[in-house]
C-alpha cells in the first residue's frame, strides 16, 4: 500500500499558525444515510429518547432537508412531527414529499463512524484536539503553509484542507465543513460560514475584516446573555465589539470583557492541545472494490497489525486487547476482539490474533474495509505479562468494552493507507456565502 502524497507540504517559516476546525455536517443524520443509502436527499430526523412510532423525545439532529420544514435540534419530537409528519404515518392521499424519516439515536454506530473520521484527522495532523463526536481542531502549521500554491489562486493551506475534506468524504462517506485560520476561534467561525460541505479560509491579515460583519453572538465566548448585554451598549457585530472601549467592556464583564474584545479583533493566543493519552490505537484500510479474496484480506491484516504494533511500541504502550474491524457493504460494521491476561508488547501476537479473528468469522465474507486495533493501553513502566498465560475473552460476540476502548471511542488512530491523490476543485468563496448553523445536539464528547 503506497503512501499518499499530501498537497501543501512545503515548509513554512512564517510566524502564523495554521488551524483547521473540522465540523461534520448533520453528523447523526449522515451516519443514518451510510447504512440506509436510500435516505440520501430525504428529510431525516434523529431523535434522543425517541422510539419509532412514538411522539416523545427530542431532536438530536435534523438533515438540511428536514430543516426546510422548520425542524430544529433540541426541538420536541412532537413539534417536529407537527411540521414534518413521519412518512410511515401518511394517508394514501397525503404528499410524501412533505414527510420525513425518523430514526432513533444509535450512539455506538455514530462512535464507529466518528472513529473513522478521527483516524483521518490524526493521519493528517500532528496535533489534534477532539471537541465532540463531530468536531475537532487540527494544528497543521508544520504540515503546510500560507504561501500561494504554484497556480497562484489559493494558499497551500487551502489545498491541504481540501485534501482532508476529500479523504473524509471518500473513505468514510460523510461531509465535513472546514474553517482554516491563524487561530482557533476564527477557524471555528469560518467552519460554520458556508455550511454544508463548506471550506472557508481566512488568511493572516484578513482575520479582523472577516470577523467585522458577523453577529456578536458568533464571537467565541459570547453567549445569549452576554450578547443581550452587549446589545444594550450598541454592540451588535464583532466589528462593533472590536471598536468598543476595552476599559468599558472590562468594567461591565470583568477580565472576560477584555478577552472578548481581543477575540473580536482577531487575537486568540490559545494553542491546539491534544486531550489526554489514547486508550486505543488502530489502523484501517479500505479496498478499492469490495473483495472476498482471503489472501488479499490476510495481506491487509498483516500490514495493519504491523503498523499498529509499531505505533504502540513507539509510544511506550502495552495492550491487553487485540481486535479487528470488518466493514461489509454497504456499511455493516463488525468487530471481534480477544483479551489477554495482562498487558503485552508483541507485534507477532498482534498479527496472529488478528488473523485468527479474521479467519474465524470472515474468511469468506465480502468486505470493503478492514481494521486492526489494540486497546486497554498501559503506559506504566511495569513488568510485561507472560505470553504463556494469555486468555481469550471469546470472539463470537461483539464486546462493547473491546469494540471501542474504555471510553467508547478510539483516541488515536491513523487513516487508511490507500493511495489516491486528492483533487483540486475550487473551494467555496471564502469571503461570502450564506451563513447557517449546524445545530446538532451533542450526545457524547471525546475525552
Amino acid at each position: 500500500m503506497a503512501e499518499e502524497t499530501l498537497p501543501g507540504t512545503t515548509a513554512d517559516d512564517g510566524p502564523d499558525s495554521i488551524v483547521l476546525h473540522v465540523d461534520m455536517d448533520c453528523f447523526y443524520a449522515a451516519c443514518e444515510r451510510l447504512r440506509e443509502p436510500e435516505l440520501d436527499g430525504e428529510p431525516v430526523v434523529v431523535g434522543m429518547g425517541y422510539e419509532p412510532g412514538e411522539g416523545h423525545g427530542a431532536v438530536a439532529t435534523a438533515s438540511y432537508e428536514a430543516r426546510e420544514f422548520g425542524v430544529e435540534s433540541a426541538q420536541p419530537i412532537s413539534t417536529a412531527l407537527e411540521r414534518l409528519p413521519r412518512i410511515e404515518s401518511l394517508d394514501p392521499d397525503d404528499d410524501p414529499a412533505a414527510a420525513g424519516h425518523y430514526r432513533t439515536v444509535d450512539l455506538e454506530f455514530y462512535k464507529e463512524v466518528a472513529a473513522d473520521v478521527k483516524a483521518i484527522l490524526h493521519d493528517c495532523a500532528d496535533v489534534v484536539r477532539e471537541v465532540s463526536i463531530d468536531e475537532a481542531y487540527l494544528d497543521v502549521t508544520d504540515r503546510t503553509g500560507w504561501d500561494l500554491a504554484a497556480s497562484g489562486d489559493r494558499t497551500l493551506a487551502q489545498g491541504f484542507a481540501r485534501y482532508v475534506k476529500q479523504r473524509i468524504a471518500r473513505e468514510v462517506g460523510v461531509a465535513a465543513s472546514i474553517g482554516v485560520a491563524p487561530n482557533m476561534s476564527t477557524a471555528k467561525i469560518a467552519s460554520d460560514f458556508d455550511k454544508p460541505d463548506g471550506l472557508v479560509v481566512v488568511r493572516p491579515g484578513e482575520v479582523r475584516s472577516f470577523l467585522a460583519p458577523i453577529p456578536v453572538e458568533e464571537v467565541h465566548g459570547v453567549g445569549p446573555v452576554t450578547a443581550r448585554k452587549l446589545g444594550t451598549l450598541g454592540i451588535e457585530t464583532a466589528g462593533d465589539l472590536a471598536e468598543a472601549d476595552a476599559s468599558v467592556l472590562e468594567a461591565e464583564f470583568g477580565s472576560r470583557g477584555r478577552e472578548l474584545h481581543e477575540r473580536a479583533r482577531g487575537y486568540d493566543d490559545r494553542t491546539v492541545t491534544p486531550t489526554g493519552r489514547p486508550k486505543s490505537l488502530s489502523r484501517e484500510s479500505a479496498f478499492t472494490e469490495p473483495t472476498d479474496d482471503i489472501e488479499d484480506k490476510r495481506e491487509v491484516i498483516r500490514a495493519l497489525a504491523a503498523d499498529v504494533a509499531d505505533r504502540a511500541n513507539s509510544r511506550g504502550a502495552m495492550y491487553r486487547t487485540i481486535g479487528i474491524k470488518v466493514v461489509v457493504p454497504p456499511f455493516d460494521i463488525n468487530t471481534r476482539a480477544t483479551s489477554l491476561s495482562g498487558p503485552v508488547d508483541d507485534p507477532e501476537l498482534v498479527e496472529s490474533v488478528a488473523l485468527d479473528l479474521l479467519d474465524d468469522k470472515f474468511a469468506e465474507t465480502t468486505v470493503r474495509k478492514l481494521g486492526v486495533r489494540v486497546s486497554k493501553l498501559s503506559f506504566a513502566d511495569a513488568d510485561q505479562s507472560s505470553l504463556d498465560g494469555w486468555e481469550s475473552a471469546g470472539s463470537g460476540d461483539d464486546n462493547p468494552d473491546d469494540r471501542v476502548g474504555d471510553d467508547g471511542i478510539s483516541d488515536d488512530r491513523v487513516g487508511d493507507d490507500v493511495s489516491d491523490e486528492a483533487g483540486d476543485d475550487e473551494p467555496p468563496n471564502a469571503g461570502g456565502g450564506v451563513r447557517s448553523h449546524e445545530g446538532q445536539s451533542s450526545l457524547v464528547e471525546f475525552d
